[in-house]
Order: C-alpha cells, then sequence, then structure tokens
C-alpha cells in the first residue's frame, strides 16, 4: 500500500501556472456554416439547384414566370436550413452529454493524503496511484511499485508492456519506466510521477489522428437500404410523369392529328418549354420520393433521446447501441451492482476452531466479536493485502478509504478501517500478487516483527483446499485434517445459499515466489468474511419486463454456484421448469455446439471467467441472437467489444466502457431495461415515418402521372411540390421523433436481424392510403359538382392543393397510433401537434398570400369547411381498414 505526501494546494496552483493545464484542446468539429454547405453539396439539393438555373434562363426569355425559379431557391434554403439547424442542434446536445458524463475520475496524493480529482485537475508534479483497469491521465515515469500497461490506444500493438521505477529524461513509447496518458493499466500497481501534461502529451499531439469512426448500426444500414430502393422507385416514377407530360402535349392536346403534332414541334420555343417544364416536373417528383429526410430523421430521433436517456442513468457512447438495443433478445447481465445494489458489506466472520483434531466452527457477527489475537491477525491481513489506500483520518469520510474494488472495501471496512489506525503497525510490504478473476486470490508478502510473513485472500474452496493448518481463538496454529474440511466446506455451501459471498483469508510464514500464479500448500486458514450484497428491489421487476419483452437474461458472476443460485431464485432467473445453472469448470467441458443447445435454458453461470463472456457472445451470435453483454473489468473488454450492444458499468473501470457501446452510470439493470425501452420506441417512430412519407409518395406520384390523362397538365404545380416535400421530409421527421416510450413497446418480440423496415401493416396503410388519397384528389378533380362549390376555376384548383396537403396532415394521426384512438398519449408528444397545427396554419397563410407563386387565391369561409369535409374522410376510411386487418389477425 503506497503513501506519498504529494503536492500541497499552492503547489499544485503554481504547477498549474507554470506547466498549464491537464485539458487536452477540443478537436474542432464541423460548424454550422460547413454543415450547411455540406448540405448544399447534397445530390437532390444539387439537382434542384440547376433545375433552379434552368428556370431562370426559361424566365430571361420569357418561356416561364420568374416566381417559379424564386419558389425553387426558397424550398431549396428552406429545406437545407432547416434540415441543418435540427442536425446541427442535436449533434452540439449528444457531444455536450458525452463530455459531461465521461469525466474520468483520478487518485491523486495530495496534502498527505490520497484524493479523488477529475482529469482536467491533474498538474506536473502530481502522484498518481495507477490500479488495473485505469487509464492512464497524463504523461510521466514510475516511481513505485510495477505495472503491466496496454499502449495500443498509442501504437497499435495489443501487448502489455511492463513499466517499472526508474528516473528519465527522455519520454519515448519504448521507455520501460514511462507512461503515456491513454493507455490503460492492465494488471499490477504503481505510483506515477506526472511530467507532461495536457496538449504536450503524446496523446494531445496525436489528439485529431487518433479520432476514432463511429460504428454504424444495423438499423441505420437498413434506412440507407431503404432510401435508395425509394429512391430507385422515384427516379422511375419520375421518368413515367416526364413522358406522360410530353405525350399529352404532343398527342392528347392536338387530338392525335399529325398535321398538328408537327405544327406543335415546329414551334420550337414551345417545345422547349415543354421539354423542360417535363424536366423539371421530373426533378421535382425525385426531390419529393426520395426520402432526403430519412438520415435527418434517426439524427433527429437519436439525438433527442440523449438527454432522456441521461436522465435514466445511460450514456450512449456510440449511437449504434441504442439502434441495437430495439432489438435486443439476449443480455449477458453481471450480478454485482447490476442486479444486486453492489453496496457490499461484511457482516460477519467465520473461523475454525477447536483443540487438536476436533474442529468446529465458530460465528462472529462483528470484528469488535472476535478474540484479540484473531482480531489482531485479520487487520493485519486485510489492510496490508489490499489494493486500497485507508486515509481514516481524512475528514471527507468518501475518501477515507480509495482505489481497491468494492469487496476490498466492505473487508476494510469490517475491521474500522476507515475510522481507526492499524492495530499492528511498522509493517513492510516486500512483494504483492494482485487478485484477478483467473487465478481468484491476492497475496501481499511482508516483514512484521523481525520476520515475513504472506497474507493470502480469495475464493474459498481454493484456499481451503491448499490449507493444512488453522488459526485457534488464541492465535495460535493447530491441525486442519482433510477429513475435518467437508465439514467446513458444508457450513461455506450453507451461506452461500443464504446469498452471501465469501472471502477466504490465510498465512503462509514460510518463503513464498514473489510472483505467484498458484496458490501454495500448507497455507494456514484465518477463516472466512461473510459479504452481504442486498437485491435492488428494482431487479426483479426490471428482468420480468426484459423477459415479457421477449429479452433472454442470463446473470454471470464470479460468486460461488450457491450464491448464484440463491441471488438468481431471489429475481425469478430460477423459478419455473427447464432453468439451468452451471459452472465456469463445467461450461468449459461443453462443444460450442452443446452450449448453443443449452442457451435457451441456460439462466446462471457462477465462477465465471472473463473469456466465458466472450464464448458466450460468440456461440449466442452464431445461433442469430442479437446479443447485449454487461462489463466493469479490464478482461471483460473483448466480450463488451464483440457483442452486439456492449453495456459498461459506471462503477467499472476505463478500459470496460471505452470497449462498450452504452455505459450505464448507475450499474441498475433497470437503466438496461430503459435503454432497451428507448430502442424500440426510436425503432417505432422511425417505421412511423416512412410510413407517412412512403403514403405521401404514392400518392403525389400517381397523381402527378395520372394527372395529363385527366386533362390537367399540373394538378400540383412545381413550387406545390417542394412545399409538400418539406411537409413530407423535414417538418414530418420532427412530428414523429418525439414520440414518447410505451409498455406496450416492452410486450413485443425483439426484432430480428433480417427483419425487413417495412412490415405487412406498414404496406396496408402507405397501399391503402395513398391509393385512397389519390382515388379522392381524383374525384375532386373529376367531378363538377365538386367543381360547382367553388366560387371560380382559380378557387378549385386552389382548393385542391389544401385537400391534397390537409388529407395528408389528417393521415399523420392514423400513422401515429395503431390503435382506435387517434389521441392515446398525444400529449406526451407535443411537438407533434405543434407541427400539425403550423402545418394548418402555413396552408391557409399560402392560400391567402401565395399568389401566382403558388397558384393560390383567397377561398371564402365555407370552402375551408368543404376542404375540411373532403380531406378529414382520411380518418374514418383508416379506422375502416385498421378494423378489417384487426379482423383478419
Amino acid at each position: 500500500m503506497f503513501s506519498f505526501k504529494g503536492l500541497s494546494q499552492n503547489e499544485v496552483e503554481a504547477s498549474r501556472r507554470r506547466h498549464g493545464s491537464n485539458q487536452i484542446t477540443p478537436q474542432e468539429v464541423e460548424t454550422f456554416w460547413g454543415k450547411l454547405g455540406d448540405n448544399f453539396r447534397d445530390p437532390m439539393i444539387v439537382i434542384l439547384v440547376i433545375a433552379l438555373i434552368v428556370v431562370t434562363v426559361l424566365a430571361v426569355f420569357g418561356f416561364t414566370e420568374w416566381y417559379e425559379g424564386v419558389g425553387i431557391a426558397v424550398a431549396v434554403v428552406l429545406a437545407t436550413f432547416v434540415a441543418t439547424v435540427s442536425e446541427f442542434k442535436n449533434e452540439q446536445t449528444f457531444q455536450k452529454l458525452q463530455e459531461e458524463a465521461s469525466k474520468i475520475a483520478i487518485n491523486v496524493f495530495r496534502d498527505g493524503s490520497l484524493r479523488v480529482v477529475g482529469i482536467d485537475d491533474v498538474v506536473t508534479g502530481d502522484i498518481v496511484l495507477l490500479q488495473p483497469g485505469d487509464k492512464i491521465p497524463a504523461d510521466g515515469k514510475i516511481i513505485r511499485g510495477k505495472a503491466k500497461v496496454n499502449q495500443a490506444a498509442l501504437t497499435g500493438e495489443p501487448e502489455a508492456v511492463t513499466k517499472t521505477p526508474g528516473d528519465t529524461d527522455e519520454l519515448n513509447l519504448d521507455n520501460p519506466h514511462a507512461v503515456y496518458r491513454g493507455t490503460i493499466v492492465e494488471d499490477g500497481e504503481a505510483a506515477l510521477e506526472v511530467q507532461v501534461v495536457g496538449d504536450n502529451t503524446h496523446l494531445g499531439k496525436l489528439a485529431e489522428a487518433l479520432q476514432t469512426d463511429e460504428r454504424i448500426g444495423p438499423l441505420r444500414v437498413k434506412l440507407a437500404k431503404l432510401a435508395d430502393d425509394i429512391a430507385m422507385f422515384g427516379y422511375i416514377g419520375a421518368s413515367f410523369i416526364a413522358v406522360a407530360f410530353m405525350f399529352k402535349a404532343i398527342y392528347l392536346d392536338n387530338g392525335g392529328d399529325t398535321a398538328a403534332m408537327l405544327a406543335y414541334v415546329s414551334h420550337w420555343q414551345q417545345l422547349v418549354y415543354d421539354i423542360a417544364t417535363a424536366l423539371i416536373l421530373a426533378v421535382i417528383i425525385i426531390v419529393v420520393a426520395v426520402p432526403e429526410g430519412l438520415p435527418m430523421m434517426i439524427a433527429i430521433v437519436l439525438a433527442q433521446n440523449m438527454r432522456k436517456l441521461l436522465k435514466s442513468n445511460v450514456l450512449v457512447r456510440q449511437l449504434m447501441g441504442v439502434e441495437t438495443s430495439g432489438s435486443l433478445n439476449l443480455l449477458f447481465s453481471d450480478k454485482t451492482g447490476t442486479i444486486t445494489r453492489g453496496q457490499l458489506e461484511a457482516v460477519g466472520f467465520m473461523t475454525a476452531a477447536g483443540p487438536g483434531n476436533a474442529v468446529r466452527v465458530n460465528h462472529y457477527k462483528s470484528f469488535e466479536e472476535m478474540p484479540p489475537e484473531l482480531a489482531r491477525l485479520l487487520d493485519i491481513s486485510l489492510r496490508e493485502n489490499t489494493s486500497c489506500v485507508v486515509n481514516c483520518e481524512t475528514e471527507n469520510e468518501a475518501e477515507r478509504i480509495l482505489g481497491g474494488n468494492t469487496t476490498e472495501r466492505a473487508l476494510l471496512k469490517f475491521v474500522r478501517a476507515d475510522i481507526s489506525a492499524c492495530i499492528e503497525e511498522g509493517a513492510e510490504m516486500v512483494s504483492q500478487v494482485l487478485f484477478n478473476s483467473a487465478r481468484k486470490f491476492s497475496a501481499t508478502r511482508i516483514r512484521l516483527n523481525g520476520g515475513e510473513i504472506t497474507l493470502i485472500k480469495g475464493a474459498p474452496e481454493i484456499l481451503l483446499e491448499r490449507c493444512s493448518h488453522h488459526y485457534t481463538d488464541d492465535g495460535s496454529i493447530g491441525p486442519l485434517p482433510e477429513e475435518e474440511k467437508p465439514l467446513i466446506s458444508e457450513e461455506i455451501d450453507k451461506k452461500a445459499e443464504d446469498g452471501f459471498r465469501l472471502i477466504g483469508v490465510a498465512t503462509k510464514t514460510d518463503p513464498t515466489p514473489n510472483q505467484m500464479e498458484e496458490l501454495p500448500e500448507d497455507l494456514t486458514l484465518l477463516g472466512f468474511a461473510l459479504i452481504r450484497d442486498d437485491v435492488r428491489e428494482e431487479s426483479k421487476p426490471a428482468i420480468e419486463t426484459l423477459q415479457s419483452a421477449g429479452i433472454h437474461v442470463v446473470m454471470l458472476t464470479g460468486d460461488r454456484s450457491g450464491t448464484a443460485k440463491a441471488i438468481a431464485r431471489d429475481v425469478g432467473l430460477l423459478n419455473g421448469d427447464r432453468k439451468l445453472a452451471i459452472k465456469s469448470a463445467d461450461m468449459a467441458k461443453l462443444s460450442d455446439e452443446e452450449l448453443r443447445k443449452m442457451l435457451p435454458d441456460l439462466n446462471v453461470v457462477s465462477r465465471c471467467l472473463p473469456q466465458d463472456k466472450t464464448r458466450l457472445v460468440k456461440v449466442a451470435q452464431e445461433a442469430g441472437l442479437v446479443v447485449g453483454m454487461t462489463g466493469d473489468g479490464v478482461n471483460d473488454s473483448p466480450a463488451l467489444s464483440n457483442a452486439d450492444i456492449g453495456f459498461g458499468l459506471g462503477s467499472g473501470t476505463e478500459v470496460a466502457k471505452e470497449a462498450s457501446d452504452i455505459v450505464v452510470l448507475d450499474d441498475n439493470i433497470q437503466s438496461i431495461t430503459n435503454a432497451v425501452h428507448y430502442g424500440r420506441t426510436i425503432y417505432r417512430a422511425i417505421q412511423k415515418f416512412i410510413t407517412f412519407q412512403l403514403t405521401v409518395n404514392v400518392s403525389a406520384i400517381a397523381i402527378a402521372f395520372l394527372g395529363p390523362f385527366l386533362g390537367f397538365k399540373l394538378p400540383l404545380t412545381m413550387i406545390q411540390l417542394l412545399w409538400i416535400n418539406l411537409i413530407m421530409d423535414t417538418l414530418a421527421a420532427l412530428a414523429f421523433s418525439g414520440e414518447p416510450p410505451l409498455a406496450k413497446h416492452m410486450r413485443e418480440k425483439p426484432k430480428a436481424r433480417e427483419e425487413h423496415l417495412i412490415t405487412g401493416g406498414m404496406w396496408s396503410s402507405i397501399l391503402c392510403n395513398g391509393m385512397f388519397m389519390t382515388l379522392v384528389c381524383i374525384a375532386f378533380l373529376k367531378l363538377e359538382p365538386v367543381r360547382g362549390l367553388f366560387h371560380s376555376e382559380a378557387a378549385f384548383m386552389t382548393a385542391f392543393f389544401g385537400v391534397f396537403v390537409f388529407l395528408n396532415n389528417f393521415n399523420k394521426f392514423n400513422v401515429r397510433v395503431e390503435e382506435f384512438n387517434l389521441f392515446g398519449h398525444i400529449l406526451e408528444n407535443r411537438g407533434f401537434l405543434r407541427v400539425v397545427g403550423m402545418i394548418f396554419v402555413i396552408q391557409v397563410l399560402i392560400t391567402y398570400f401565395g399568389g401566382e407563386m403558388f397558384r393560390t387565391v383567397p377561398l371564402l369561409p365555407v370552402e375551408w369547411l368543404y376542404i375540411l369535409g373532403i380531406s378529414i374522410v382520411i380518418i374514418p376510411f383508416d379506422l375502416c381498414r385498421k378494423y378489417i386487418c384487426w379482423i383478419f389477425e
């Protein structure tokens, strides 16, 4: 256990003034104007700009009106500007949340004790405690201890290198005494003296080059494929519409008379104008059909949910994580801190006692109840064989025991290390072997009172097997015959089945090697600490919610089988038929095929090793499952990286967090449930947007294609179509992006990897409503009684424009819910109501003030009632469609 005076507060301030801050200058991100420029280079916008140039040239020669070019220009600028504002705002929000929630806490010696400070507060001259899983906060040299450091972040080499104390004037990556910011401590414990901070560190100089690319999730891959398919549909539809327009101009308008058609063709100015109009109309149809709002939609809906998720203690590091969580169907969850509270408390100590061979088991509920000599031995064992640093005199209770893990901190509190000094002073550490999940023990050899003793703690069954003696109540040493060990083992099993975690404590006076990978023989047993970790109240309901959502939950733990089963029963993981619990050693004997067959019934893996986690992920993915994995340790990073969704735990190591897609800040399984819920909500919101958009596509393209054959050159003008495109893409994305998470989403089955984004129900809505709106529009255009409702031909065409917009705006209510109640939970997405209301208001304003540009004239109040009455029929029609679908389900 290290101890340094460290810098005083005045020395810290002086160092910061002289050498600068440890904060690395943030990388330059794309500015608003840069993003706006990129959006203007979008292929669809480029096509529109070309169309704008063509229209402008035609206007100069008198073939078209000036306002058509202005209308296209306004549409281009407005659509691009709104999209850019939304994307930029949400990206800024995401980056800010990442920076705020990803701050690293560092253990630093200052003013004679160990303190916790933020990484940006580290200064040159600080002495930092480094332990497994820590991310090194600055460049410097090792002055005490030894550590294996993974420098892959700087060198790309995966093998850890050993760092030892030594003086160095030159910091280079091959130096065995120097360590660097951003690298990870994999094993060992050391003290670092900081020499270089901030932008002057190796990482600071390479920060821009080391920027990692965001992984693209399966949802966005599906969306990109869908966008390409829709675009192809738009290109084909636009071509047919251009041909249909020219067919009307050349053949139908001339009654099929050859002479008239030749005369039309010879009038080249009119021919050029009509060809240009046909081409521009085709371009506008492409713009309407191509879903340029899809990328913006997912950016908006993901970013909008970032803050909501953070309130639920979920930090999204990779957007892919929350995308994929909606498809999760298998979750491997840690026990400690995730299903249990993670607030470990040592509540007793169990010893082997008795004269001679008549061994019995004694139970002590507190440290004070123990015999003085046993208490002294336990105090030394737990204080000296630990990775924690004890500051029992500090006023800040949270800083009295720092470093180490939760188990070690619980053991130190049992011997009152947080409030009293060590009973036996003057111990000097000779060597130390830190705990890891493979060796399952830690050992420290100390020099005390002129002699040496090795202090060992670890898994109880391993220690008991290697013990040949035990301490009696008076501190003397007695034999521990092999035939008496089953009695002790039985007591261990009973406590484990009651839900306790047990830690064995033993000693050895004979010399031991400095680096032990296996326990030596002939240990002397001191006893077993009983540690309680209560189950979270919310764990059982959260697991039930996940199970009802079709997600299979498997608990992984390093605890004994009895402890694991007890906790699993409490949270409902082992209740019912065909529920299996398996030990790591037994799982190792199974082939991958045997393990794959066992997965549907597997619920608990005890004594789980990091390599077991990686294997489970691989086997589950080969079975076609979408796998989530939780992890907090250094060795968990391969499993977290390989899983479809890696859930790092907030209390875990930095390397585990960096390997994850989502960080669960409170370690709670309920927070994982929330992440899944939001993932499904996002998936649903995108499906609603697609349904609405494709419905508009079907009706707009059908009307534009059929219009010329019905005697209308342009039922909807180019500028009107651009306004409809704005409604369909940008504003619809904003309307559907705020849909709330509903309880019913967690009663649905997970989405399969190969499942199409557009379901049968969506196709029913798209085709039925799209064709119905087309029929309504055709009837409106062709029925004389309808024409007679309006005071002029201009008012009639204005009303047709209004009917088409209102039909689609009312259809948003149909698309928003699958049920019959169109107003269900509508107040939970007030943005939807604002967007729908805004479209109605703007359409009215366009009608009165659009003039020739939008081909509109003011309408009488009664004419607005006709428009509302005709357009609202889409709602009862869709309710009938839903009812018919419900009958045939």
